[in-house]
């Protein structure tokens, strides 16, 4: 695969991390700012109709179950994490974009980071979804790690 490929996919790549990452602060900020009943509520009646229909449904059974169960200090500790990755993910990606040399570094120990603590997250819990998105992580890491080294010479070339 050719050098201005790579780099097309190392792009798209960190614009969909940023993208994750706009999603988690827009998560985050909706933690911080909604109501633990109202979140119930609203699971409630998405929920409602589903579970009528089928009392065993397991999705929204755990949905159901998950918003009964979520107290303050869960909701707070989701929208601090939420927010907190999402705005490093932001700064990080806009380095990235820009070429600066520093983000590439600090954006592979960060993903390193967030790796471990994902692993850490699918020990308990066993989510389909970490696997995936520490896979993207690895892949993502990989294109920065491959990238930087380009920057790198291109810079020394000069």
């Amino acid at each position: 695969m050719n050098e201005r490929r790579i780099h097309q996919i190392f792009q798209i790549s960190v614009l969909l991390k940023g993208a994750h990452a706009l999603v988690e602060c827009i998560g985050g900020l909706v933690l911080a700012f909604v109501s633990t009943s109202a979140i119930t509520r609203l699971v409630n009646a998405l929920t409602q109709e589903e579970l009528i229909e089928d009392p065993n449904d397991f999705v929204a059974a755990q949905l159901l179950s998950l918003a009964q169960n979520f107290t303050v200090s869960t909701q707070r500790f989701y929208a601090f994490y939420l927010l907190s990755h999402g705005v490093i993910k932001v700064f990080l990606v806009i380095g990235l974009l820009r070429n600066k040399l520093w983000a590439y570094p600090v954006s592979l120990v960060v993903l390193g980071l967030f790796i471990v603590y994902q692993l850490y997250r699918f020990s308990y819990t066993h989510g389909f979804g970490l696997i995936v998105l520490t896979v993207f992580d690895v892949f993502v890491m990989g294109l920065i790690w491959r990238e930087y080294r380009l920057v790198r010479r291109h810079l020394t070339s000069r």
